[in-house]
This record gives structure tokens, sequence and C-alpha cells, in this order.
């Protein structure tokens, strides 16, 4: 990077945390370190939820995952709206008249001590994983730059994040959040520019929309219904509703940004703006990854988009046919993309038909080199299973982005990883004090005890984090990876609190075995079948409910016991 592009990425990461620990002053209490005493306005809120799920995963898969397989990830969003709907109509107003820390609380005022003990635990495991991935994420950024060993980029924004979110606290997090999101805005709109102005002056914007279909690339609804594709409408529908119930309804992560709230209102409004803005943001990142593609219909890139495993399989012997077949098939590619859109202007219907199956012939072709120098990877001694989908948009970004936007992308992917780590570790900490240490080891103790603890478990997830980050390079696109580990937790965790409000005669011991039971059948749909892992939020939701209601039918006596 120029150093221009330093003094924007560092004047842009200074700024954003100097605002947050000054707008944070005065969280010298656990309530006003946890829930920023609950003073926070609807669009601080808003933002800060929509800015955690916009890590720099969002920018780097997500993107990338357009370039491989098109848009039809839009489609793992559609649940959404529906979810935050629901949610305005029972969690929140519950929550907030409960005056609960976390949602785990409210299931022991519910059901009983062990139940809350369980969830904790589930939301432990689950979001503790995650915070890993959301690390790795700008570690590849940082060490494609300056060559450094992931190892030590992922220690470097490890630290950086944990003292952030150790002092300052939610409210420091959340006012960041806002400036975060003015400026991931502003590197999308940049980023999303400078693809189309790079494109050659014979390919009009019109043009480039054309090819991206033709190749699938723009492919955002999928209505066939297949429990093993990953990506349909109807998995977004039915499955992404569960998950997004699950998510925003049972995960501290999220939960407790609406619980910052000064009144249910403003709560309500935080998530019903993420409601109407959240899928368009998402089509407009997978949108950048379409149009990347189309740009690289016409420049060269690289066999593999990971430098390190590139340099790995060029010492190969068979690494040279190999690339001379790419570069044949980049030009046969090229040349029937330009034959297509020639075609495409005469208006002659069965030559146009023609021409599509050619340049589809052609990006298989492509797509089967790519698929070979994978295998070499593995056959060179590197990564098993290797899948550079995590690389495509940030070797763009470095090679092609103009001298100051190039500081700017990446400041974006740091900014988003900062909220989304911040947020992940202060929700851990948040439950780890609250859920845990105060209710099962120190009772009764100082509320500035208490706001010690919350520190130093905030620097113990932090550890935790920067230990895990590192097997986010084995799982090949992080995205997928991010979501399919949440659908694995969050199913049990849905079914649990659709217990608590809907249920009413089940009781404690019901609820404990019917998370137990959930979480043994999703884990074994896992292990032993293909099917779409958003589906793992219906099963386990099912399997939870019909589960505490059979217990609670077997044995009456249980329906009238009172909650431990």
């Amino acid at each position: 990077m120029s150093t221009l592009d330093w003094i924007v990425l560092f004047g842009t990461l200074v700024s954003i945390v100097a605002y947050g620990l000054y707008r944070s002053r005065g969280s010298n209490t656990v309530d006003r370190f946890l829930l920023a005493g609950k003073t926070m306005p609807w669009y601080a809120m808003a933002l800060s939820i929509m800015a955690t799920q916009a890590s720099a995963v969002t920018f780097i898969s997500t993107t990338g995952q357009a370039y491989v397989d098109g848009m039809r990830f839009v489609q793992f969003y559609f649940g959404l709206p529906i979810a935050m709907v629901v949610l305005c109509a029972t969690v929140v107003p519950v929550f907030h008249r409960t005056k609960v820390f976390t949602a785990y609380e409210y299931l022991e005022q519910r059901f009983d001590s062990k139940t809350r003990a369980l969830a904790s635990v589930i939301f432990l495991c689950q979001r503790g994983l995650s915070a890993g991935l959301t690390l790795y994420a700008p570690a590849i950024v940082l060490s494609a730059i300056l060559g450094w060993p992931d190892r030590v980029t992922i220690a470097l924004m490890g630290v950086t994040v944990v003292m952030y979110t150790s002092l300052g606290g939610v409210k420091a997090v959340t006012w960041s959040d806002v400036q975060q999101m003015v400026i991931i805005f502003l590197g999308l709109v940049a980023s999303l520019a400078t693809v189309i102005v790079l494109l050659p002056k014979t390919v009009s914007f019109p043009d480039a929309l054309y090819l991206a279909g033709a190749a699938g690339r723009l492919n955002a609804v999928t209505t066939n219904f297949d429990w093993n594709d990953r990506f349909t409408l109807w998995s977004g529908l039915i499955g992404g509703t569960f998950l997004f119930l699950s998510y925003f309804g049972c995960d501290q992560s999220q939960v407790q940004r609406y619980l910052t709230g000064s009144s249910i209102a403003q709560s309500r409004l935080s998530l019903l703006f993420n409601a109407v803005a959240k899928i368009p943001m998402q089509f407009f990142v997978l949108f950048i990854g379409a149009m990347v593609f189309v740009f690289y219909l016409f420049a060269q890139p690289p066999v593999l988009f990971e430098h390190s495993q590139m340099e790995l399989i060029q010492k190969s012997p068979a690494f040279r046919p190999l690339a001379e077949r790419y570069a044949g098939a980049f030009n046969q590619r090229r040349a029937a993309a330009l034959r297509l859109i020639e075609a495409h202007h005469t208006g002659d219907a069965a030559l146009e038909r023609q021409r599509v199956t050619e340049y589809r012939a052609a990006q298989r072709a492509i797509d089967e080199t790519r698929t070979d120098a994978s295998t070499l990877v593995e056959q060179s001694g590197g990564e098993r299973g290797f899948s550079d989908t995590n690389y495509i948009f940030l070797s763009f970004v470095t090679r092609y982005l103009p001298v100051g936007l190039v500081g700017l992308v990446i400041a974006v992917m740091f900014a988003a990883t900062m909220s989304a780590s911040a947020g992940e570790i202060n929700s851990l900490a948040t439950v780890t004090m609250v859920d845990l240490y105060r209710r099962h080891f120190r009772r009764g103790a100082s509320d500035h005890h208490y706001l010690m603890a919350s520190r130093w478990a905030t620097v113990f997830w932090g550890a935790y984090a920067i230990a895990s980050a590192g097997f986010g390079r084995k799982l090949g696109s992080l995205i997928v990876a991010v979501n399919i580990l949440g659908s694995l937790f969050y199913g049990s965790l849905l079914g649990v609190f659709v217990l608590a409000f809907f249920f009413r005669r089940v009781r404690g011991t019901a609820a404990f075995w019917g998370m137990v039971a959930g979480e043994a059948v999703v884990f074994s749909v896992f292990k032993f079948t293909n099917i779409s892992f958003l589906w793992y939020n219906v099963i386990g939701c099912a399997v939870v409910i019909l589960t505490a209601l059979a217990i609670t039918w077997a044995a009456p006596g249980n329906a009238r016991t009172s909650a431990a």
C-alpha cells in the first residue's frame, strides 16, 4: 500500500476508537458497562446491530461467494423481515419489562437455573467459536498486505479489540458502530464505482449486467425445493426465519444491543430498521462480487488468488502446463464474452443462444482449471480442501483500486471486524459474568467487583478468540462456515424460548432435556446427512418443543411443579 493508504487506514481506525471511547465516558458500573445505562437511541442501536453482522467476513467472503456461485446467497436473508416483526411483538417487550441483563436470565425466571445455565453454555460454545472466525477474516487482509504470518496478524487484531472492548464497554462499541457503518457504506460505493470504471470502454454497464447474468452470477432467487441446496427461496424464507429468530431473539450479541434502548419503542425501531435495510445491503455486497467477476472476464485473474499457495504450486512441474491451459481458457472466455455482447446487440435470438452456450463452456473450462490448481495445492503439500474464495475481493482491492481508496476499503474491513469482534466478546463476557459467575460462583459481591469480573472475562474471551482463529483457514468460504456454525446451536436456543413464551405448562426439566435432545439431533443431522444447514434451525427448534411437550405429557406432575 502507498503512504496515503496507510494514512487513510490508521487515521480512520484511530478516529473510530477515539470517538467510541469518548462517548463511553462514565461506564463505571455494571449497568453502564454492559447495557449503557439503557440510554441508547434507536438509530444508534439499529446501526450497531447492522454493523455487528457486517464483519470483515461479509466483505471478504460474501463478495467471493458471489464471484464463484452467484448472488443466490441473498436468499439466506429473506426470512429476516419476518423474524424482526415477530420479535418486536414478542421478545422485545418481555425482555424490557423483566429488566434482564441477558436473554438467558429470563429463562431462570420462566423455568429454572439449570435451563438457564445450559442455554448460557450453548451460547458460549457457539459465539466463542465464531469469534475466532471473525478475527481470522481481517488477519487474511493484513497477511496479504504486510506479508506477515496470519498468526501474528490474528494476535495484533485480537489484542486491539480486547483493549478497546474492556475499556469502553457496550456504549463504546455501539457509538463506534455508528461511525463504522458510514465508513462501510462509503467503502462499498467506492468499490462498486471502481469496478464499473475499470471495465473496458467497449463494455457498457448493461453489457456487464448481461454477462454476469449469462454466467449465472445474478441468480438472486432459486425457486426449486431441495433439502440439500443451501440457498433457495424456501430455505431462506423458512429456515432463514428460524435462524434469525434465534439470532436476534436468543443470541446475546444481538439481544444486548436492543436491551440498551431507552424504551420498548426505541428497541423496536432498531429492529425494524434492520428488517428494511439488511437485504438491500447484502444484495449490494453480493452485486459487487458479481461485477468483480465481470471485470475479470477482461483482465486475466491469477490461477489462484491466494499468493502463498500460488507460490507453492509454481514449484511443481505440473504447474506450467496448467498455467498454459488456464491462459488459453481465459483468452477463449474473453473472446466468447465479446462475441456474446455483439450477438446480444444484434437481436438475433438463435445466434445469441449459440454464443451463450460457447460463453458458458469457456467458463466451465476456467472453473475446471482452477479446480485442478486447488488439487495441485494438496498434492504439493498445501492445505487440504483448499479454497481461495476468501481472497478474491482482497486481490482485486489491492491490485486495482486507486491510491487512497485501498486504504479506505481496508479500513472498512477492519472497522467491520472491530465492531463484530467487540460485540461478540462483550456479549460473551456479559453471559460469563451474569449467568455463570454471579449466579453460581460469587453471589452478593460489590458492583465494582462484578465490573472488574466483566473486564477480565472480556480479556479471557479475547484470548480464546485469538487461539481459535487459525482454524478459519481450513473452513473454505468463511461466510458459509460462520452460518453453519451458528445453525448447529441456534435451533435449540430458539426452541427453549418458544417454550418459554408460548407453552406455559412446560417447566424446567422438560425444557432442559428438550435442549439436550435438540442438540443431539442437529449434530446427528450435520454428521450423517447432506441437508442444508438452514434447515438445522427448523429441526432443532422442532425437536426441543416436541421433546419438552412429550416429557410434560408423560409426567403430568412436572407441569404442576413450580420453577426453581
